[in-house]
């Protein structure tokens, strides 16, 4: 196959394309900003029409990219290590939803802050949300992590970080090219469900998500990113993570003469790393930025078998502790009747308070659909996301602040259209402008319809910021005036609002429909006090 000469970001970027990105999105930061230039300046991209945009900030490329996977489609979001913390959000709750089609977090990590506030060291991240992270030692090894990093997200329908650091991004090497996979077609999630996360659907999720640590780890076993390498000096054992193996074997062009284990793929292969420690008297941990493999290795100064928890069973993994729990662990006889719930205490299921304009608004946007196929509503979180349940069942998504308009967003580049983002009053205002830019920037055909009833109620009924300024922060953004609608969600104007929400769904570009009516709630309360 064809040889190029790559930076490490250059070597990713090819990699995904070469691999069936269908699209690309990041935020720009120093060491991280030639993965997505590679990707846009590349003809092949332009060519097969390869989504490949800045967007506002990390946070929405993350959920755009989110959306675009939502579709089936492969999708790359970049950035740098402290964009990662604006968009930890929907990075931690995707660890919860999954994937559906392959979906990489690239994060180039700054050590040494040659351009950063910080060095934090993403893998940290990975490890918090309990997925696989990639750590590519060479520009070889960076273009081979895009398509191998997919067939693993795939796999398992979990997103995969993959951690650069400065040297390995902004050097270059002789890298040879694979067979070009096609991308992938249009494909919705099998489960109409996958993508909301109330509180009931997250939990079964998580346990889920807990299932599978058995699994990354036996695939960090056998991954061709770790490699256990043994020598005849035992007296030293050298672990080394990332490029750190370039600048080990510097010092031994002719082979290293002790035992060393290459790490490029976590989480931490259990029996490789056994395997160096029982053969060496001692072991030295090379990795770029935190101590956090030698922190594992190190632990505490206690007997093997000593300590006991929540990893080997003795308490739950997941969930709440309890007295009974407690007691368990400790050997002490709980009966069951000490802290049983009475059973006069009946399970209520979560729903819309009765006259709440939301339902009207639902109903309407259900009956505007007729005729469309459905999977393309993208929701958000606040008291609408019970939108998901019956009798609506209208809505697909609920992620993470805002998510809606950039997971509608990607959901249009891949050819889901037109998309609707049903969003809040107060949301809007907190995580839905940015997004709502990216929106208009690309002129996707994204239908916004912002549930404004005038309060944050889901909280408590606390103001709204966006309170009174919504149509013209719209008009503000770049939506065009005639396009920003404003409706009234009652039984008696049903349908009228059907007819506005379905010439929206026609029009071929971004729209916005403020469904304006207070909280049911504020609404009672207002009234009690005389206001």
């Amino acid at each position: 196959m064809e040889r190029f000469v790559p930076l490490g970001n250059e070597a990713l970027a090819q990699g995904a394309l070469d691999a069936g990105l269908s699209g690309c999105y990041g935020y720009p930061g120093t060491p991280s900003t030639e993965i997505m230039e590679a990707v846009q300046r590349s003809p092949e991209a332009a060519a097969r029409g390869v989504h490949r945009s800045w967007c506002a900030n990390e946070k929405t490329a993350l959920e755009a990219a989110l959306g675009m996977s939502y579709a089936g489609k492969r999708a790359l979001v970049t950035m740098k290590h402290v964009g990662l913390n604006v968009a930890a959000d929907p990075f931690m709750n995707a660890a919860i939803t999954g994937v559906n089609g392959g979906l990489l977090v690239a994060v180039a990590d700054d050590p040494s802050m040659h351009s950063s506030q910080n060095e934090q060291d993403s893998r940290a991240y990975g490890r918090f949300a309990l997925i696989p992270t990639l750590e590519p030692g060479n520009q070889q090894e960076a273009y081979d992590a895009a398509a191998y990093g997919f067939e693993l997200s795939e796999k398992y329908a979990v997103p995969v970080l993959v951690r650069l650091t400065t040297r390995l991004s902004h050097s270059r090497s002789a890298v040879a090219r694979r067979e070009i996979q096609p991308e992938r077609p249009l494909k919705l999630p099998a489960n109409p469900q996958q993508f909301v996360l109330l509180p009931a659907i997250s939990r079964r999720y998580y346990a889920g998500l807990l299932a599978k640590q058995a699994d990354f780890e036996a695939e960090a076993e056998r991954s061709p990113f770790n490699r256990y390498e043994d020598g005849p000096d035992r007296r030293l054992g050298i672990l080394a993570c990332g490029i750190t193996y370039n600048y080990l074997m510097e010092h031994f062009p002719d082979g290293c003469p002790h035992p060393v284990l290459k790490i490029g793929q976590y989480p931490l292969p259990r029996a490789l790393v056994a395997r160096l420690v029982d053969a060496c008297e001692r072991v030295v941990v090379l990795e770029e930025g935190a101590p956090l493999v030698e922190e594992l290795l190190r632990g505490f100064p206690v007997e093997t078998g000593r300590v006991h928890g929540r990893l080997d069973g003795t308490l739950p993994r997941a969930g709440e502790l309890n007295p009974t729990l407690v007691g368990r662990a400790l050997g002490v006889e709980v009966p069951a009747s000490a802290y049983a719930v009475p059973e006069i205490v009946a399970n209520r299921p979560p729903q819309l308070c009765q006259g709440c304009p939301h339902g009207d608004t639902y109903r309407a946007l259900n009956e505007a659909l007729d005729g469309y196929a459905r999977g393309r509503v993208f929701s958000d979180i606040g008291c609408y996301t019970l939108g998901a349940l019956p009798p609506y069942n209208a809505i697909q998504s609920c992620v993470d602040m805002g998510a809606s308009i950039t997971m509608a967003k990607g959901a249009t580049d891949a050819g889901l259209r037109p998309a609707v983002a049903v969003i809040g009053d107060s949301t809007f205002s907190h995580s839905g402008l940015t997004g709502l830019l990216d929106v208009v920037n690309a002129g996707a055909p994204v239908k916004v319809i912002v549930l404004d009833n005038e309060t944050t109620a889901m909280t408590g009924g606390q103001p709204s910021p966006a309170h009174g300024h919504i149509e013209q922060v719209a008009i503000g953004l770049g939506v065009p005036a005639e396009h920003v609608r404003t409706i009234t969600p009652l039984p008696r104007q049903h349908a009228q609002n059907v007819a506005v929400i379905r010439e929206e769904l026609a029009y071929e570009g971004v729209s916005v429909i403020v469904a304006r009516r207070e909280c049911i709630e504020t609404a009672r309360r207002r009234r009690r006090a005389g206001a």
